[in-house]
């Protein structure tokens, strides 16, 4: 089998993370296992390898928003995580927030606007949050909290259009979902906001597993992650992110995003919920390479 990592996104440093301890899960397993770095010649590289099975270890623009994907169907090998459409909607974030408004999840205001729009003025009442809309590992994310004086200043390599969303103050909470079962809710505890550092660096936050959270938000929680995984059509194992206000109760609990292929790191959310449930991270990797093989 081969797993990819590393790719062209600006997340490639995670990937290459994520791949290295997916391999070494996989050799641990008893698998057979090749690493492709998965660059422009990333093809070619699998015609070499004719890996029975892909794990998809890509994480960003690419790798994760069903172009590899689509790829991977085309030279006819299965693969783990999410397909071409669940990967493509996911990673759009206007787009999945329309399925889960659909769907009747609880979501945050939110639309796409142009760098001069949002440089001009406040394209809505502050406080609130500026993103692309097709990224993840919280790259390129701006907070303009309440009562600031200026909009945003963006950099001359951030995009034309990205995502402005209302802020959702609160706990940062997470479900992953493996196959059709719901994992735990983990309570995620930073200095600040929950940004790339404190994402990926040792010591960069603290997680909860379980979450000490009202036994309703957490079966809440798990109830939307698990719609959101159904509603998009994931597979395998995907991850939704919810932010919860706790002075307003239920009312306060808002999904923000689904990622349909969570980083696979030390520091990792997904395995670390896992290792909880009583899988431990050499059983999830084998778990997602079973699932591709039986289920393409």
């Amino acid at each position: 089998m081969a797993v990819l990592k590393g790719g062209v996104s600006a997340e490639r440093e995670v990937s290459l993370v994520s791949g290295r301890e997916c391999a070494r899960a996989l050799r641990h397993a008893g698998y057979d296992v090749a690493e492709i770095d998965a660059g422009h010649d990333v093809a070619a590289a699998l015609d070499a390898a004719r890996p029975d099975v892909v794990f998809n270890a890509l994480h960003g623009r690419w790798g994760e928003d069903g172009c590899v994907q689509g790829l991977l169907e085309w030279l006819r090998l299965p693969y783990t995580h999410s397909g071409v459409l669940a990967s493509a909607l996911a990673m759009d974030k206007i787009r999945a927030k329309a399925v889960y408004a659909a769907e009747g999840l609880p979501v945050a205001e939110g639309r796409l606007a142009s760098r001069a729009e949002i440089e001009a003025g406040h394209p809505m009442a502050p406080p609130y949050v500026v993103k692309p809309y097709n990224e993840g590992s919280s790259v390129g994310v701006h907070i303009v909290l309440e009562g600031a004086n200026a909009p945003v200043r963006l950099s001359p390599d951030e995009p034309e259009t990205l995502m402005v969303e209302a802020y959702v103050p609160g706990r940062e909470l997470t479900v992953a979902v493996l196959g059709e079962r719901t994992l735990a809710v983990t309570d995620i505890i930073a200095e600040g906001w929950y940004d790339y550092h404190a994402k990926y660096a040792t010591g960069g936050s603290r997680h909860v597993v379980p979450a000490a959270v009202p036994d309703a938000i957490a079966e809440a929680c798990r109830a939307h992650a698990l719609a959101a995984h159904r509603a998009l059509g994931c597979r395998g194992l995907s991850r939704t992110d919810f932010r919860w206000d706790e002075a307003r109760g239920a009312e306060g609990l808002v999904l923000l995003e689904t990622n349909t292929q969570p980083g696979m790191t030390p520091t990792s959310l997904a395995p670390e919920q896992a290792a909880h449930c009583g899988m431990d991270f050499p059983a999830l990797c084998a778990w997602l390479v079973e699932d591709a093989s039986c289920g393409r």
